[in-house]
């Protein structure tokens, strides 16, 4: 009796066990059913902006392993997700929803957003969970980019973040991705904080800030791109500026991307360094096209063709595109560059609206992941891309 008793239970646990490894994998075989089936604009902006918003408060969890076996044991660890990388998960559906909500957005998108507000800040407007990490700032750079609340009543929120930022600033005057990597500085890092960085220091008179968004693109320009390509490694090492992992490694290039064009959106055109961050759009867009493959993506490694096409890749430069048209001699191939990119947007996006096929988290300085599914960062960013585009004025 004993010995049955063992047997059910063992055999139970391996049920549960594999069903937890196989469940995944069959959605997405399902999910994949006639996907790519848009050739509207405005069908596949209803179907991945009702998406974005039942997302934005039940984010998917974005795993932190490639293993797709036992991983029932990276659950036990607490290696499965990571509350940080859930941050830019989150701040970028929140683009996309506050670009959708700019237009004629529907009464529900605008209370999921309010109830996503009320679930992250206490009554005083502070983070009810402090974060810890500099991912947080990108987040606090959508809260700054709404208009349907009133962004003074999230000043303190916003004030922490600008500490957390100074907390990570290291020897050279620039800020670190962790305070455990003080010597390394991250391309990932000018996404997170370059916009926050000069929204905030604009809107409260505090110009310090600016300087550190612009520092932090320049030094970057300086130790951390390929001469004469223009294209971002993942990293360098602040004692021998050596660049570390890929150069071109894409998301890389959208981190950079959407750092310095939102940067460059949010500087006042009568501010010293707008100049300087305009030679760098120009540079970094010519670079941009020049890998753009002919289907409209990018691949993961930009510089390899034969590589995966990535969709969190082709988002994030999508909307670098748009943004850069508003500079005149670069506003009809970014047009294009652009249009051809929502294209291939369209080609990979499920029936349900989930854009599909973005690359993992990434594991370390030159260890990438290798499984493609769908991420709330795109999703965030096509959504933000097909409703700037379809406005008369860009941006």
């Amino acid at each position: 009796m004993l010995f049955q008793l063992i047997s059910i239970v063992l055999l139970a646990l391996a049920f549960i066990i594999a069903a937890i490894d196989m469940v995944p994998l069959f959605m997405d075989w399902f999910g994949r059913i006639h996907i790519g089936r848009y050739t509207d604009t405005n069908r596949w902006n209803a179907s991945i902006t009702k998406a974005g918003t039942r997302w934005l408060n039940h984010t998917p969890k974005i795993k932190v392993t490639d293993n797709t076996r036992f991983v029932v044991i990276d659950m036990l660890r607490g290696n499965y997700t990571k509350s940080a990388i859930q941050h830019w998960q989150e701040a970028a559906l929140l683009l996309g929803l506050v670009e959708y909500a700019r237009g004629d957005a529907s009464k529900l998108t605008t209370e999921e957003i309010k109830t996503y507000l009320n679930s992250k800040f206490d009554s005083n407007g502070d983070w009810k969970q402090k974060p810890e990490h500099v991912d947080a700032a990108i987040l606090s750079y959508a809260i700054l980019k709404l208009e349907m609340v009133d962004i003074e009543r999230y000043r303190a929120a916003l004030d922490y973040t600008w500490e957390l930022i100074k907390a990570h600033i290291g020897e050279d005057g620039t800020v670190a991705y962790r305070k455990s990597m003080k010597h390394y500085r991250y391309v990932d890092t000018i996404g997170f904080i370059c916009p926050f960085l000069i929204a905030y220091g604009t809107r409260y008179n505090k110009a310090e800030c600016v300087r550190l968004a612009v520092k932090q693109l320049t030094e970057y320009e300086s130790y951390g791109m390929l001469e004469d390509h223009y294209l971002p490694s993942h990293a360098y090492h602040l004692g021998n500026r050596l660049p570390l992992g890929l150069y071109g490694w894409g998301r890389g290039l959208g981190w950079f991307a959407i750092g310095l064009i939102d940067a460059w959106r949010e500087l006042p055109a009568s501010h010293e360094s707008k100049a300087v961050l305009t030679e760098m759009v120009k540079k970094f867009a010519r670079t941009v096209l020049a890998f753009q493959a002919p289907g409209g993506n990018w691949t993961w490694t930009v510089s390899r063709g034969e590589s995966r096409a990535d969709s969190s890749t082709t988002a994030t430069l999508g909307w670098f595109l748009l943004q850069a048209s508003q500079v005149e001699e670069l506003a009809e191939p970014c047009a294009e560059g652009a249009r051809r990119a929502v294209h291939y947007l369209m080609k990979v996006t499920r029936r349900s609206g989930a854009v599909d096929f973005s690359q993992g988290d990434t594991k370390d300085i030159g260890v990438y992941s290798m499984l493609f599914n769908i991420l709330p960062f795109t999703q965030g960013f096509c959504i933000r891309i097909i409703n700037a585009s379809q406005r008369s004025k860009v941006g």
